[in-house]
């Protein structure tokens, strides 16, 4: 009396697929081989690497280097301004 009635499961319907044969024609080759630039761009990579983390240290030590320039003319200019008007 309280039991939900559930719809049926609806069967789907079978198909078949069959597979295409599909041919694959060679890449033309390249007068150059591919094979010597591997070893190298693994190495360019780890350069960029390295020199992108030694810029963002640079940079951040000159944000930093900046700020408290700033910091310490504030200071300087209160204490004068104070000097002066005593």
């Amino acid at each position: 009396m309280f039991r939900p009635k559930l719809p049926d499961t609806p069967t789907l319907p079978t198909t078949t697929v069959m597979p295409q044969q599909t041919t694959q024609t060679p890449a033309p080759s390249a007068s150059r081989p591919a094979a010597p630039y591997l070893g190298i761009g693994a190495g360019a990579i780890a350069a960029v690497v390295v020199v992108g983390i030694v810029l963002t240290a640079l940079l951040a030590a000159v944000a930093v280097s900046a700020v408290s320039v700033a910091i310490a003319a504030v200071v300087l200019r209160s204490l004068v301004r104070n000097a002066n008007n005593r």
